[in-house]
């Protein structure tokens, strides 16, 4: 083994350790709606339907519902949900079919059954006694926007944003959950991407609505597209390390999942970060994070 290789794998064989001791988690908070709100998200990685892919899901699909029932989330936003098998417009989702069996609490919103006129990738659940259904929509981070499945900006696979109205059945109280997913291979797609994200939601915090952004924009807190995003404005929940792990555990970039929110809503506590493993499994590649938000009425 030549010197250099040798290096390299300690400090890989470091970084293994380290992560490992990080990913052991607290038994985490619990959630209150009677003063907050729990909100998550999650990049689910796709399911390939082959057979690497199904067994792939098959093994790690108990461990996403104990998450789920671990965070106890009141609303949870999923990327990269879609059963792909080389058509955008497939009408299965096995993976959001699981979460609902397994939690038949929730349901989904920013979703429809027909993935030809609804695309089904990026679903909101949420708890279907706590919450109405107001309204909910989609553009993708593309040319022609409200075009389903178009091609992002330089010609690449789609990327989207889902959102979903919400009102509290006890409270009355509403707000609009988005739930992006920008590009991971191209700065300028994300770029423009966060243009439009601005372009999209600005209207909507202008005119007094209470709004939170959640999902995997692929880029840090302090990256151009996050700086775009808080001229809407929007706050981020201040983020707490990584949150991709190269399905290894291994903490070694800046956080790419993201919470953000409108300044009549304020963060109750930290991050919440799920760094361990469920049945012994990695949920995704991603670890989910949460946030308990409060609603404030304040708009200064």
């Amino acid at each position: 083994m030549r010197p250099h290789t040798f290096k390299l794998c300690l400090v890989v064989l470091i970084f293994s350790f380290v992560s490992a001791c990080a990913t052991q988690t607290k038994t985490l908070p619990t959630s209150n709606l009677e003063s907050s709100l729990r909100v998550a998200t999650f990049n689910i990685a796709y399911l390939s339907l082959n057979e690497k892919g199904i067994k792939n899901w098959n093994d790690r699909k108990e461990s996403v519902a104990l998450m789920i029932e671990d965070i106890a989330p009141d609303i949870m936003g999923f990327q990269e949900m879609e059963s792909f098998g080389g058509a955008h417009s497939r009408n299965e989702n096995f993976q959001l079919d699981y979460v609902l069996k397994e939690h038949p609490s929730y349901a989904a919103a920013a979703y429809a059954k027909d993935a030809s006129q609804y695309p089904i990738t990026q679903p909101i659940i949420y708890k279907k006694d706590k919450f109405d259904v107001l309204d909910q929509g989609f553009f993708f981070f593309s040319d022609t926007p409200d075009t389903i499945y178009s091609s992002t900006f330089n010609g690449s696979y789609p990327a989207s944003c889902s959102w979903a109205t919400f009102k509290n059945i006890k409270t009355d109280e509403s707000f609009t959950v988005f739930n992006m997913h920008t590009d991971y291979a191209s700065k300028s797609n994300r770029l423009k991407s966060a243009e439009l994200m601005t372009a999209r939601i600005s209207p909507r915090v202008t005119s007094g609505d209470t709004v939170i952004l959640l999902g995997d924009l692929n880029a840090s807190y302090k990256s151009k597209p996050a700086k775009l995003l808080k001229t809407i404005p929007l706050e981020f929940v201040p983020p707490a390390g990584s949150t991709f792990h190269f399905n290894k555990g291994l903490n070694i970039t800046s956080a790419i999942d993201h919470i953000l929110h409108t300044a009549d809503v304020e963060p109750v506590g930290e991050l919440i970060v799920s760094r361990k493993k469920y049945a012994k499994q990695w949920p995704s590649d991603h670890y989910p994070i949460a946030a308990d938000l409060k609603f404030t009425n304040n708009r200064n």
